[in-house]
């Protein structure tokens, strides 16, 4: 079965007061979901792997700026989520003129990512109990019994969770102007 936790507030929080050896477990014990994260978010394996790094990096660099232990996992979804977004920027600008032949479907997959970016959004502003479910359920992609058993829930309250989370992203989107070039604003 996989290891779907994240690294244990102690070791945060001893990493977060400057022990070298906490911060270098916590970076590795981090590093499989904010690896999923970046798959999920960036344009392309390889950004994937670069956002996924930089995270890490930062991780360790700027763990004492984290204000809850708990909210790590929301912490580093941001974080991957900016550095997939300002990676999709450089390959804009980087990129002179396309063919027409290339061009639809590069300019789908940044727009996509942009969505990505607006869900991500989306997802970090929720309450911290419907965030964990969520990611973990949708992102991470558990099972609702492996949800329920990993937060000490009933698979009742899982679902009502999720729920209540998935309706808020939802109304959130919703009410979000799209900010794509030519989107309709009405």
């Amino acid at each position: 079965m996989a290891d779907f936790t994240w690294p244990g507030e102690q070791l945060i929080v001893a990493a977060q007061k400057g022990d070298v050896e906490a911060a270098a477990a916590l970076v590795s014990g981090s590093h499989p979901h904010v690896q999923r994260f970046a798959y999920s978010l960036c344009a392309s394996p390889q950004d994937a792997e670069d956002a996924a790094q930089e995270a890490l990096i930062i991780l360790y660099r700027k763990i004492g700026m984290l204000r809850a232990s708990g909210a790590l996992a929301s912490w580093m979804f941001r974080i991957v989520r900016n550095e997939c977004l300002r990676r999709a920027r450089l390959m804009l600008h980087s990129h002179g003129p396309v063919p027409d032949t290339v061009m639809p479907s590069f300019e789908d997959e940044v727009l996509q990512r942009l969505e990505a970016g607006r869900v991500a959004t989306a997802i970090a502003g929720l309450p911290a109990d419907q965030r964990r479910v969520l990611i973990m359920r949708d992102i991470q992609g558990y099972s609702g019994r492996m949800v329920a058993d990993a937060l000490g829930l009933s698979t009742a309250a899982m679902k009502s969770r999720l729920h209540r989370a998935r309706t808020t992203v939802r109304q959130t989107l919703q009410e979000t102007p799209d900010s794509r070039p030519g989107a309709s604003h009405d």
